[in-house]
């Protein structure tokens, strides 16, 4: 089974790439983040006519997360709890019946967090993954397979970033921001990239500006996390980075992973 996370960066504007790339990648899962567009408004007929189920959470011209799937979903749960007054639509979770069992995925996208001087800002991220960790360790306790999708806006370590001392004041690389991520990990987590490879220059970001794509200046912030039950059958993980050379790309690209687990 592939699960696929990609930052599509409004779904709207870049269908014709989300439909031709769900047609040559052929995730069974796919999560997506920043979809820019009401529940309403996104593309569904495109998708479903490709086979996909597809679930979203929408938000007018920001945020915004979905999962299309091959699989027919069991159960959706929209929001991150721990926090009434959030209306910012960042995570959705989808419950799927596989040979081995129940299968849930999330596909979050975590606040940026900048400017790191603009308190609100800062503190709404590292809130976030709070909650997001709380959240984490009572799924965990299901003792399910378990994937955490998504654009986490965290680079964990130097090596995640082309000139990781460009990044030193940003949110995405602070103590804190990073410390965080580490915390969610510890609770028993595999980061799935990372444990097929240690090799520098692995990235899953390249910004508009100053031709960072074509110089490789890149950073790695898109992360699936593996429960230990998902790890259990997990194969391989890849970055499909030929889809940042595409016309109207995309600033993220999809980064992929195999789970031995097949449809019920």
């Amino acid at each position: 089974m592939k699960i696929v996370t990609w930052n599509i960066n409004g779904v709207r504007a870049r269908i014709g790439n989300l439909t031709h790339w769900l047609t040559e990648s052929a995730p069974d899962i796919a999560c997506l983040q920043e979809i820019k567009t009401v529940d309403e408004q996104f593309p569904r007929a495109e998708i479903e006519a490709l086979g996909y189920n597809v679930e979203t959470y929408g938000q007018k011209g920001f945020n915004g997360v979905a999962i299309l799937s091959k699989l027919r979903f069991d159960e959706v749960n929209r929001g991150l709890p721990g926090d009434d007054a959030d209306e910012q639509a960042r995570f959705i979770e989808g419950v799927f019946s596989t040979d081995k069992g129940a299968l849930r995925v999330a596909s979050i996208y975590l606040p940026n967090g900048n400017p790191i001087d603009d308190e609100k800002k800062f503190s709404y991220k590292l809130s976030w993954m709070t909650r997001l960790e709380r959240w984490a360790e009572e799924r965990l306790a299901l003792e399910e397979p378990l994937v955490l999708a998504g654009d986490y806006n965290v680079i964990p370590e130097p090596a995640d970033a082309k000139y990781p001392e460009n990044w030193l004041s940003d949110a995405l690389f602070q103590p804190a921001t990073r410390q965080a991520f580490r915390r969610l990990k510890n609770l028993g987590f595999t980061e799935a990239v990372r444990a097929v490879t240690d090799a520098p220059d692995v990235f899953t970001f390249w910004d508009y500006q100053a031709g960072a794509w074509q110089k490789n200046n890149g950073i790695r912030i898109d992360h699936l996390l593996l429960s230990p039950e998902a790890a259990n059958w997990f194969s391989s993980a890849s970055i499909e980075k030929q889809v940042r050379a595409w016309e109207k790309p995309s600033d993220h690209v999809p980064v992929a992973i195999d789970l031995a687990l097949r449809p019920a």
